[in-house]
């Protein structure tokens, strides 16, 4: 358990107005943290380990829209995880202080030194500051691990920098995550992660549009959150501790015509009860098929008794060849 932890003090720290630890001095690292994957995890480790060692709180920086999403807008690349279940990852990381900055037009201007006399000298009083190999900072991007080191020593911290994280001969990256979930290798994502890739939200009333074709759906809202699936799939819906199969679609429902931003439906395999309001996770495991558009509802009915047709047989598939 960290230090600050010990006091049930885990913090979140909203802005960089909000940013003042009085005095008390960190370790800390900077980054997306997108998906907190297994290079993600090394870094962490290193940083719990150093502040206990210290005796000094653990900070992780974080940015909210992260830049590249500041910068490219609809364009960015979808996230792997939403920003409240990266908070929670860092809580069981046993983090004491995460620290979400907003990207804005004020940050974007800031040069590298303003930053890290900002953020990392007079806000966090870093002790030891850990990042990654090819971590780049400021308007200018000319902040990088020479000028940090630099800095660092006319300061009183030290700085760290992470070698790249290699999985089985490839770079551990959300990228690459994100390039495995996108043509569907769920294990090799799986692998890269250190964990199965889940979307987490909340069953939310919907348009009952599935439960006026004879299969009722969990919807999951999204909200602004995007995932890098799309299609049809065979899932683990998890709720209230239970596991239970079912037939997902990720995306805007084309034949019914509703739609601009994706939304995540899951058909639950011989289920009949009421989860509205539950938090669930969805476990993605299998791809079916793409999203496509019908003719006609006629045809849309078909295809989805197809689809779970698919989805069961998949699973008992799944069943025989473990046992």
């Amino acid at each position: 358990m960290s230090i600050l932890q010990k006091e049930n003090k885990f913090r979140v720290i909203r802005g960089l107005k909000n940013l003042h630890l009085n005095g008390v001095r960190t370790v800390a690292t900077i980054g997306s943290f997108d998906g907190i994957h297994l290079g993600h995890q090394t870094v962490l480790n290193d940083l719990k380990d150093q502040s206990q060692n210290l005796r000094v709180p653990s900070a992780v920086v974080i940015f909210e829209p992260q830049p590249q999403e500041y910068f490219s807008g609809e364009q960015a690349p979808a996230r792997l995880m939403r920003f409240r279940d990266k908070i929670e990852c860092f809580r069981e990381h046993d983090i004491d202080i995460v620290v979400c900055l907003k990207f804005n037009e004020s940050m974007r201007r800031l040069t590298a030194t303003e930053f890290v006399k900002r953020v990392v000298i007079d806000g966090l009083a870093v002790k030891n500051l850990i990042i990654g190999d090819d971590f780049r900072f400021g308007c200018d991007r000319s902040g990088d691990y020479e000028m940090l080191h630099r800095i660092g020593k006319a300061n009183d911290f030290k700085v760290q920098q992470m070698t790249t994280y290699n999985f089985e001969g490839e770079r551990v990256s959300s990228t690459n995550i994100r390039k495995a979930l996108i043509n569907s290798k769920f294990n090799r994502a799986k692998k890269l992660l250190g964990k199965p890739f889940k979307v987490f939200g909340r069953v939310s009333y919907g348009a009952k549009v599935g439960r006026e074709l004879g299969f009722p759906t969990a919807n999951i809202n999204l909200k602004r959150y995007s995932v890098p699936v799309c299609g049809v799939f065979a899932v683990l819906l998890r709720v209230r501790g239970n596991v239970y199969r079912g037939a997902a679609n990720v995306g805007i429902r084309p034949t019914v015509g509703d739609l601009v931003k994706p939304i995540l439906e899951v058909h639950l395999l011989n289920f009949n009860k009421n989860i509205y309001g539950e938090k669930v996770s969805v476990e993605f495991m299998h791809k079916v098929r793409d999203e496509k558009k019908f003719s006609n509802i006629e045809s849309l009915v078909r295809n989805i008794e197809k689809d779970v047709k698919t989805v069961e047989k998949w699973f008992e598939k799944q069943i025989n060849d473990a046992n």
